[in-house]
């Protein structure tokens, strides 16, 4: 989509004020990871970090979406994933909308619009995550026949709501579902992506970004919801990602845009392979 030259200047400058932060954080920490995006991440006043996801997906992902779960709570001293709340009828699966404080997965057809799976990050004005979604494109029904993929894309998109991108690019295999291979050994987090995430999380914040029930951001977020109506707003997901394409790869993009609430909305695509309908990978 086309953004006004002003609203991508916007873009701009709160992406270098999150670098600067990010650099800043940096230079206090002993580490930081090496494929996080930016060093965004959930804040948090004391480890591990427990995140609560939305169930809705229906039976033909439910089994990905479990182990999912489970596979990313292989660090418990950093992060907890479980499930929330179930809500897999179909306007819930289709609109994949937001729910604050917390992570949300869906399935659906979403139309033979380029991409297999769509991962939204949302960050306050600080740059912490405060919510996410990540769908599955059920229009590239002959892709999810593979198994070791259908576990591959759901472990990937997921990943990615925790600040994580990805090992590589280029089809080589790093044993993880973070790559962009096709192996079966690429299904599931290695001991690499829970080392990175200790170290996205080593250092604390000064309030709880998740849904904890109690502690509240700094004003001007409001604990990162969004309370535009489906379609419109934050929630103008639709089919597709929104805003400003600022990294295209062989099989990935991310786009950019901003948050009404003065941070952004960070989306990465996985792109369906060439000679899939709507493909365009590899361009």
């Amino acid at each position: 989509m086309q953004i006004h030259r002003l609203t991508q200047a916007r873009i701009k400058r709160l992406l270098i004020k999150f670098t600067f932060l990010a650099t800043a954080a940096l230079l206090s920490a002993s580490a930081w990871a090496d494929h996080s995006w930016n060093n965004y991440h959930w804040a948090r006043t004391a480890n591990p970090l427990p995140l609560v996801a939305v169930d809705s997906v229906d039976n033909s992902w439910q089994a990905e979406f479990d182990a999912t779960l489970l596979a990313w709570s292989g660090t418990p001293n950093v992060l907890t994933v479980v499930k929330g709340a179930t809500d897999d009828s179909f306007k819930a699966r289709k609109q994949c909308k937001a729910v604050s404080g917390q992570i949300r997965a869906c399935n659906a057809a979403y139309g033979y619009n380029g991409w297999l799976g769509l991962a939204s990050i949302y960050l306050n004005s600080d740059g912490h995550i405060t919510q996410g979604t990540a769908k599955v494109n059920d229009s590239y029904s002959s892709y999810w026949e593979s198994q070791a993929e259908k576990n591959h894309v759901m472990c990937q998109e997921v990943g990615h709501l925790f600040g994580l991108t990805h090992t590589s690019e280029d089809g080589t295999s790093q044993g993880t579902c973070m790559d962009y291979s096709n192996s079966d050994s690429s299904q599931w987090p290695n001991t690499h992506d829970f080392e990175q995430l200790a170290l996205i999380y080593e250092h604390l914040d000064a309030y709880n970004s998740y849904d904890d029930s109690g502690t509240t951001p700094p004003s001007g977020d409001g604990g990162g919801g969004c309370n535009a109506p489906p379609g419109k707003g934050c929630n103008k997901n639709g089919a597709g990602p929104v805003g400003v394409l600022v990294h295209r790869g062989k099989l990935e993009e991310i786009w950019v845009a901003p948050r009404e609430n003065g941070g952004l909305l960070i989306q990465h695509v996985r792109l369906a392979p060439r000679g899939y309908p709507g493909s365009r990978a590899g361009k």
